[in-house]
């Protein structure tokens, strides 16, 4: 029962249930992932040029100043040329928080007088001078707490301060992964509300002495610059920064004649003096991301997180998911679900985001989905694998493992009918059976047992060497090489199993031995032809079996084992294919029982280590004998299978006992001259 309710694909809702609560929970890995996606999203549109410039103190500024700060009468000359070329507005984002030690205030303080200049002050641990008072009305400044809030200002000295026509923060706030995305428009220092840098640029360039914000219990409700419009931000006062708003960077050594108006920022890019901060298009330094906070107001770019966004993705998340565990009961209908649904968030969060400026995740919901799909499917092939282990050890007491393999991955196999092949196949037989039956008398599961062990022994060789076992039949058995899985060798492969199930035989009776029992013996045939296999039989019983002229010879093979004194006969075939690695001897040409033409048989023999004697000059003698016995010329061939008796390390002299005898008895007929030697077998 447990084990019914793990395999199920409905424990996938377990899956479900940690996605959808990891998502509720909003862990900080969670959040980095889709703010990642979110930069995504942002950092693909299309750039879009500003009326804005970012003018660079580089290198080759301090090569002509020749000094860090510089003096306050160089910013002075600046903001001079700045307003003679056509800028709109100059903003400063430079801190000048101490009296210039070159005495260059005042002339600066004068040029500011004369030309409105925007400048920066930095939140920090306490305040530093004076800030300037901003020009806020405020609705709900009780809620002032529910924003950003910094304990103090570093603010820049006096006649700076008061000269500017206006002062803005340029603190960032990044996001848990370090990375600013959005940057607050709007900050507190006690009972005090001060306006970003950006927000002065805009309210100083609108020409308006105000900005509005209204607090409530959330944060910010509303926000407004009269001449300018509202400004959307999120609670905290925050705003996205859309980076296709690409504002024009130059070098204060090197500006453009006309500058038509544009708001310039001037800030430090030469190396040591200001570090970049990481942003969702790289490293930026300060004044770029002033740039673009100001480039994405002005172009009223309204990029947000819609307050319904976190309910909707868990609330996707988690119905989506149930369809999609019921659809897998289905298995391709939900696979195919499970694509359209999960294919479709993607462009469907893109498409919110182009369309409205909305950010919907996609990261969680697709992620969670597939986890799901995997989990739900997972199952699935556990079970089924389980299903198919459970059919390979049913069956595979039946038939060879790797039939078992094959159906296992083509059921399609599983089919009435079959394929020709060039096959070798194996015959054997069990010798001496009536004496180790007689041994056990009348206890029938004592015999039982022991001829399953002899089975085994005989199956280890032929699995091992890929061979298929196709069936016993009582103490015979029938096995093929080169089927189901080819095997370009398989003449070379079934003598070569052959040989060793006889040695496995002989293995086993040292076995018998100790238990009391008698020994038996094996015989075996191997021939090699075009052979029908498949899966063959009725439509409602068949089985994985071998049809044609090839198997019965096989058997007709083995059968003369017993006559010709060998335990091993191959045909001509299957010689032909061998004969250059195994050692044969042709035993004789025999037209076996049913057959009218007579067929060459060989009987490949074990070169053993440390053999004594010639075996190439002993086969040179033994076709002689054969040549000799053919033309009728007996009592030649006895004399020499008398010679051979003992060649071979004995391995023949059974052989050629057999075979005086069958020269004896061929002197007594009377047999036309013509004869070509072929001897008919009346039995099998």
């Amino acid at each position: 029962m447990i084990k019914k309710i793990l395999l199920s694909s409905w424990t996938a809702v377990i899956t479900l249930a940690l996605v959808v609560g990891i998502r509720a929970a909003d862990p900080a890995f969670v959040e980095s992932v889709r703010l990642r996606y979110f930069d995504t999203l942002i950092t693909s549109r299309v750039e879009q040029p500003v009326n804005i410039f970012t003018a660079d103190i580089d290198e080759a500024a301090l090569d002509k100043y020749g000094q860090w700060p510089l003096s306050r009468s160089v910013y002075a000359d600046i903001v001079g040329d700045l307003y003679r070329r056509g800028a709109g507005l100059v903003v400063l984002n430079v801190l000048m928080s101490e009296t210039d030690r070159l005495g260059g205030d005042a002339a600066l303080a004068r040029v500011m007088k004369e030309f409105p200049v925007v400048m920066s002050s930095v939140p920090a641990g306490a305040t530093k001078n004076t800030p300037r008072q901003p020009g806020a009305a405020i609705l709900g400044p009780e809620y002032l707490d529910r924003i950003v809030q910094y304990p103090g200002i570093v603010a820049n000295v006096a006649p700076l301060e008061s000269a500017a026509a206006g002062v803005g923060i340029v603190g960032t706030l990044p996001e848990i992964d370090g990375v600013n995305r959005r940057l607050p428009l709007i900050v507190a220092v006690g009972d005090q509300l001060y306006p970003s840098l950006a927000m002065e640029i805009l309210r100083v360039a609108a020409d308006d002495s105000t900005f509005q914000i209204k607090l409530n219990e959330a944060g910010v409700e509303k926000m407004r610059i009269p001449k300018f419009g509202p400004v959307a931000t999120d609670s905290l006062g925050r705003i996205w920064i859309d980076w296709s708003q690409r504002p024009q960077s130059v070098s204060i050594m090197n500006l453009p004649d006309r500058l038509e108006g544009a708001i310039v920022i001037v800030g430090p890019t030469a190396a040591g003096i200001s570090n970049p901060v990481p942003t969702a298009v790289g490293a930026k330094f300060p004044h770029y991301v002033q740039a673009a906070v100001v480039g994405t107001m002005v172009a009223g770019v309204n990029i947000e997180r819609p307050d319904w966004a976190d309910g909707a993705e868990i609330l996707l998340l988690a119905a989506a998911g149930i369809l999609l565990l019921f659809l897998s009961r289905w298995t391709y209908v939900g696979i195919v679900a499970g694509i359209v649904v999960i294919g479709a968030i993607v462009p469907l969060c893109g498409f919110a985001y182009s369309s409205s400026s909305w950010l919907v995740d996609a990261t969680i919901p697709v992620g969670g989905l597939v986890l799901v799909l995997l989990h739900a499917y997972g199952v699935k092939f556990v079970s089924e694998f389980l299903q198919k282990q459970q059919i390979k050890r049913q069956f595979g007491s039946y038939v060879n493992p790797t039939i078992v393999e094959r159906l296992q991955k083509n059921p399609e196999l599983i089919k009435l009918g079959g394929e020709r092949r060039e096959l070798s196949i194996v015959m054997t037989d069990l010798r001496g059976f009536t004496t180790l039956g007689e041994s056990f008398g009348d206890d029938v599961e004592g015999l039982t047992q022991i001829m399953n062990d002899y089975m085994t022994a005989l199956s280890i060789p032929v699995l091992k060497n890929d061979g298929t076992l196709i069936k016993f039949i009582g103490d015979a058995s029938l096995h093929v090489h080169g089927a189901p899985l080819a095997d370009p060798d398989h003449a070379y492969t079934a003598v070569i199993t052959a040989q060793q199930m006889i040695q496995a035989i002989e293995d086993f009776n040292v076995e018998l031995q100790t238990r009391g029992r008698p020994p038996v013996g094996m015989g075996a045939g191997v021939n090699t032809g075009e052979t029908l296999i498949g899966n063959i039989g009725a439509k409602t019983k068949f089985g994985y079996d071998v049809l044609g002229d090839s198997v019965s010879t096989a058997a007709r093979l083995e059968g003369q084992t017993k006559g010709y004194g060998v335990l091993l006969i191959i045909g001509p075939n299957t010689n032909e294919q061998v004969k250059d690695r195994i050692f044969t001897l042709e035993l004789d040409n025999i037209a076996v029982k049913g057959k009218t033409v007579g067929l060459r048989i060989y009987a490949p023999l074990i070169l053993y280590p440390g053999s004594h004697g010639d075996y190439e000059m002993a086969r040179q003698t033994h076709d002689e004998m054969l040549a000799e016995y053919r033309a009728q010329h007996f009592e030649t061939a006895l004399e020499m299978c008398d010679r051979l008796t003992g060649e071979f390390d004995g391995q023949m002299d059974h052989y050629y006992e057999i075979w005086k005898e069958r020269c004896y008895e061929m002197k007594l007929r009377r047999l036309p001259r013509d004869w070509d030697g072929t001897f008919h077998a009346t039995a099998k």
